[in-house]
């Protein structure tokens, strides 16, 4: 470990690092292989799956409500019912309600309140003439270690370009090319890491805050669209024949069970970065907190790959107070480097995600991480960054330098202290290529879904399937709503689901999902029984 001012004044030395054996750097550092770190699942229809031990715990929990809870409470209908505000849930219902269904969105906050908004870097998508799908195609399975779903990845990577010009219809702004006109100009594209190509695209470093823009203002103006804020689900509905058919949620204002049925239901839930696997920050919103995966699995639907997370590279490590705040991957594929407290490179700054973390954690736990009040990590070099591109960080970094000013040094003239964030769920709930999971009724897209990544992401490919998969899960739930509308809906899932708990030898009181992380003091489990008892 290396003292603060003794980091600054080392020399840096720019010269590429010696390459790594990476599988050797990936089972030394990298914290899905931390002893300890997974357990088998005992429980469901993905059992004996590796698990991280608090996913895990929720996962094989029992619901939150039951029967009695759900008697004579008031229901509202839809043909297609979106879960979750973020965007994929808002573009699957825009795609349902502009197919002609009539569309229930809800919300566990308010609508945009997700992991969207923060995802800074941009999205890929093979527009360049040097480019082509194949390579996409290529660079995605390559990346995620060949485990990704192969027909998953070529629907995504074949729907990139339509996807681009979609979001350009909606009325999403994307960077030009330096001196391009904004009528006609070309795009700006970028490589990202991990990537043979530059087909990044991006605006300034908020893409994801542009995309939600636009496609909040085309929920909130398209007709067919109910939106409700502040409910989030509890659990799903099924019918007698076990296809699902609504859900139960907790109107927060009030505190009272609402429940919706409609002929098909997507789930665009988010992620599990508020589970702080081992310990780490996150990057997550605050409601990441794996409800999707809880209730699709108690339903029956499988999942695949939820041994593997993301830890971005370079979230910030001091000061304390914004540990955990993400640090886009645009400020190294603009040419930001990597130095550790003795001024050396260490890691190829634009190799996947996971590569890069281990390479930090590395630097760390063998001493030539600097060190600043406490707080350990290794430099991002935005000095040597604005030198070599003089205003780069007020026109193109800009959150970066926002959040520079919120702790308090210029970014132009001190570096960015860094370390790895909980960041991205690679897998989730196992899906085909239109959304579909194995519960009739059931949709699933965006971060709660599995297959498209294998064991690490690439970057800009999580926009990219939320568009492409939001499109594609609201297009399908239409055509399964067209069908007789659901009759007899209840919980007769949970009966089956208690029974394989007590036949795996869990505990009947442990109760799912958690809907918000355990310090903000809100307990649903004991908010439920009141209303109940009342």
């Amino acid at each position: 470990m290396i003292a603060w001012d003794q980091a600054l004044a080392a020399p840096r030395d720019p010269a590429p690092p010696l390459p790594s054996d990476r599988d050797a750097l990936l089972r030394g550092f990298h914290p899905d292989h931390a002893p300890g770190a997974m357990e088998r699942l005992r429980v469901g229809v993905s059992a004996g799956q590796p698990c991280p031990a608090a996913l895990a715990d929720l996962l094989q929990s029992n619901a939150l409500v039951e029967d009695v809870d759900i008697a004579g409470r008031a229901m509202r209908e839809a043909e297609v019912l979106v879960l979750g505000g973020g965007g994929a849930g808002c573009i699957a219902a825009l795609t349902a309600a502009r197919d002609g269904a009539r569309v229930l969105l809800v919300t566990k906050l308010r609508m945009g309140d997700g992991n969207t908004v923060m995802a800074e870097g941009g999205i890929q998508a093979a527009v360049g003439a040097e480019d082509s799908l194949q390579r996409h195609y290529e660079d995605t399975l390559r990346a995620g270690h060949f485990r990704a779903d192969k027909a998953l990845v070529a629907a995504m990577v074949r729907d990139g370009p339509a996807s681009i010009r979609w979001l350009i219809q909606q009325g999403m702004g994307f960077d030009l090319e330096e001196g391009e006109d904004r009528i006609g100009g070309h795009l700006l594209r970028k490589k990202p890491g991990g990537a043979t190509a530059a087909r990044l695209l991006s605006f300034r470093d908020y893409t994801g805050l542009e995309l939600m823009r636009v496609i909040r203002e085309a929920v909130l103006l398209t007709p067919g669209i109910t939106v409700l804020e502040r409910h989030p689900v509890v659990e799903l509905l099924t019918d007698p024949h076990g296809r699902c058919a609504g859900a139960v949620l907790l109107e927060l204002g009030r505190r009272e069970i609402v429940l919706a049925r409609a002929g098909a239901v997507v789930l665009a839930t988010g992620g599990a970065g508020r589970l702080h696997l081992n310990g780490f920050p996150t990057s997550n919103h605050y409601g990441a907190t794996a409800d999707g995966l809880v209730l699709a699995y108690r339903l029956g639907a499988g999942l695949r790959e939820v041994e593997s997370f993301q830890y971005h590279p370079t979230g910030i490590a001091w000061p304390p107070h914004l540990a955990g705040t993400l640090i886009s991957e645009a400020a190294r594929a603009a040419g930001g480097l990597l130095f550790n407290g003795l001024g050396q490179r260490f890691v190829d700054e634009l190799a996947p995600r996971d590569v890069v973390a281990a390479a930090i954690l590395r630097e760390i736990a063998e001493g030539r991480a600097a060190a600043r009040e406490g707080c350990e990590g290794v430099l991002l070099d935005t000095p040597g960054l604005e030198a070599a591109n003089p205003g780069i960080l007020a026109k193109r970094l800009v959150t970066l330098s926002h959040l520079a000013h919120r702790a308090g040094f210029d970014p132009a003239r001190e570096p960015f202290l860094i370390r790895p964030t909980l960041h991205y769920q690679n897998g989730g709930i196992a899906i085909d290529a239109e959304g579909r999971t194995a519960v009739p009724g059931l949709f699933c897209a965006g971060e709660a879904s599995g297959g498209l990544h294998g064991l690490n992401r690439l970057m800009g490919n999580a926009l990219l399937e939320l568009v492409a998969f939001g499109r594609r899960a609201g297009a399908a739930a239409v055509e399964a709503a067209r069908g007789d509308r659901p009759r007899g809906v209840g919980l007769t899932h949970l009966a089956a689901w208690e029974r394989g708990l007590v036949a795996a030898g869990l505990p009947l009181d442990r109760r799912a999902p958690m809907v918000f992380p355990p310090y903000g003091n809100v307990d649903l489990a004991a908010m439920l029984r009141q209303r109940v008892a009342a």
